[in-house]
C-alpha cells in the first residue's frame, strides 16, 4: 500500500527482506508476516502494532540492500519482542518520553544484530553510544540514558504510543491482531530452538528471548501466594457442625436442639529444612512470604505451627512473625521426619508448608492434607507428583 511521496522500490525492499530470511530462517514467517506501507512522512522504516511497516521511498534508494536487510531485522524484532507491550508496563512518567524509550529498545536490539553479524546504516544507536554495557534489556538501559532530542521514532510496535505517520487502527490493509501476534512469537521462538538443535547456533539476544518466552521464569512470591491461598481456601471451605451456635430452624422444632454449619480457619504447619546445605537468606526470604500470606488469608499465629527439622525434629513453636522463629539443626536431611511431626500434633494441621532444597526422602502416602513444597534453589530435585512444587529462586 502507497501513501503520499515518491514511488517506492518494492523490489529492492523485498529483495532485502528475502535475504533477511533467507539468512536467518527461523525469523522468516514474522518477517513475511510485516504489511508493507510506503510513507514519505516516516523517516526511514516503522512498524505500529498491528504488524504493519511503514518505510520511506527515500530511505530504500539510499541504503544499500544489505543495510535494509538488517533494518528489516530491526523493526521485525520489536514486535517480537513485544517492545511495545512492555512499554506500556513502565512507570507513567518513563511512558510519557516515546523518544527515550524508543533508544534503550534500540540499545536491547542492535547489540545483538551486530554481534550477529548484520549491517546496520552508520548512524545506528548502541549501548557504547552512552557508555552502556552490551547485552541488556531495554528496561534496564533506559535507566542509564540522558535526555535525549525527539528525533528516534520506530512507531507504535516499538515505543507503544501512535505516531503521526501511522494508519487508523481500522484503516489500511490487513493486521495481526494480539493474538495472532502472540502466535506468531511462538512460533519463531520454537524455529530458533529448532535451529539451535540443528545448527548448534544461535544469537545470545535471540537465545535469550526464546528461552524465556518457552519456559517463562516464574516469579516464586506470586506463585507460593498462589498456593497458600488455595490450599487455605480449600480447607477453609470443609465445614462441621457445632452447637455453640444453634441452628435458625432450632425454634421450629419443640425439644430439638440443631447444629448450625461453621466454616473454620486451616491449621497450617511450617516445616524448615535445617540442614548444613539450607541458606539462611533463601530461608528467610520464603518464610516471610509464607506468613506474610498467611496473616492476609486471616491465618494467624494462634493456628500457625512451625517445626524446625533436619534428620530429626528441633523445635517446635507457634508464632506470630518470622522474626519469632528459631532455627536450630545442621545435620542431615529428612522432611518425612517434620511431616510426620507436624501430622501428629494435637491440632492436626490441614496445610503443611516444608522449606527445603529438596534433597530429602518424601513420604511413601499421600498424607490427608494439602502438601506444599517451596524448593530452594535452581538445583533442587522434583519431589513427587503428588506434592505442590514452588521453586524459589535468589
Amino acid at each position: 500500500m502507497a501513501r503520499s511521496g515518491a514511488a517506492l522500490d518494492m523490489t529492492k525492499l523485498l529483495a532485502a527482506r528475502f535475504r533477511a530470511a533467507g539468512d536467518r530462517p527461523y525469523l522468516a514467517s514474522a518477517l513475511y508476516a510485516l504489511t508493507v506501507v510506503a510513507s514519505a512522512e516516516v523517516p526511514t522504516m516503522g512498524v505500529d502494532r498491528r504488524w504493519r511497516c511503514y518505510v520511506s521511498p527515500a530511505f530504500v534508494d539510499a541504503t544499500p540492500v544489505a543495510e535494509l536487510a538488517g533494518v528489516w531485522v530491526h523493526e521485525v524484532a520489536h514486535l517480537l519482542r513485544d517492545h511495545h507491550g512492555r512499554a506500556d508496563r513502565l512507570p507513567a512518567a518513563d511512558q510519557r518520553d516515546r523518544h527515550r524509550i524508543n533508544v534503550a529498545q534500540d540499545c536491547e536490539i542492535n547489540d545483538d544484530l551486530l554481534a550477529d553479524g548484520l549491517r546496520l546504516p552508520a548512524d545506528r544507536v548502541e549501548p557504547a553510544r552512552f557508555g552502556l554495557p552490551e547485552g541488556q534489556l531495554f528496561e534496564t538501559y533506559l535507566a542509564g540514558l540522558p535526555p535525549l532530542p525527539r528525533s528516534h521514532d520506530c512507531g507504535s510496535g516499538a515505543h507503544g504510543r501512535p505516531s503521526p505517520w501511522e494508519l487508523d487502527e481500522s484503516a489500511g490493509p490487513a493486521c495481526l491482531g494480539p493474538v495472532e501476534a502472540e502466535a506468531l512469537r511462538r512460533h519463531t521462538a520454537e524455529a530458533m530452538r529448532a535451529h539451535r538443535r540443528s545448527r548448534g547456533t544461535l544469537p545470545a539476544g535471540w537465545q535469550r528471548w526464546a528461552d524465556e518466552l518457552l519456559e517463562p521464569t516464574v516469579d516464586w512470591r506470586r506463585a507460593l501466594s498462589g498456593a497458600v491461598r488455595e490450599a487455605a481456601a480449600w480447607a477453609g471451605g470443609a465445614v462441621d457442625y457445632t452447637y455453640s451456635r444453634p441452628s435458625r430452624r432450632t425454634p421450629a422444632l419443640r425439644g430439638v436442639v440443631l447444629p448450625s454449619l461453621r466454616r473454620p480457619l486451616p491449621r497450617v504447619a511450617v516445616v524448615i529444612d535445617t540442614s548444613g546445605s539450607m541458606g539462611d537468606a533463601e530461608i528467610a526470604a520464603a518464610l516471610a512470604e509464607v506468613t506474610g500470606v498467611l496473616r492476609e488469608v486471616g491465618v494467624r499465629g494462634n493456628r500457625v505451627t512451625v517445626l524446625a527439622c533436619d534428620a530429626d525434629v528441633h523445635a517446635v513453636s507457634r508464632v506470630t512473625a518470622a522474626e519469632q522463629i528459631t532455627l536450630a539443626g545442621g545435620g542431615g536431611t529428612d522432611m518425612r521426619v517434620g511431616i510426620g511431626a507436624a501430622l501428629a500434633t494435637a491440632d492436626r494441621p490441614n496445610i503443611v508448608i516444608v522449606l527445603t532444597d529438596g534433597f530429602t526422602p518424601w513420604p511413601d502416602e499421600v498424607p490427608s492434607c494439602r502438601l506444599i513444597a517451596a524448593l530452594v534453589g535452581d538445583a533442587a530435585p522434583t519431589p513427587p507428583a503428588w506434592v505442590e512444587t514452588v521453586r524459589v529462586t535468589a
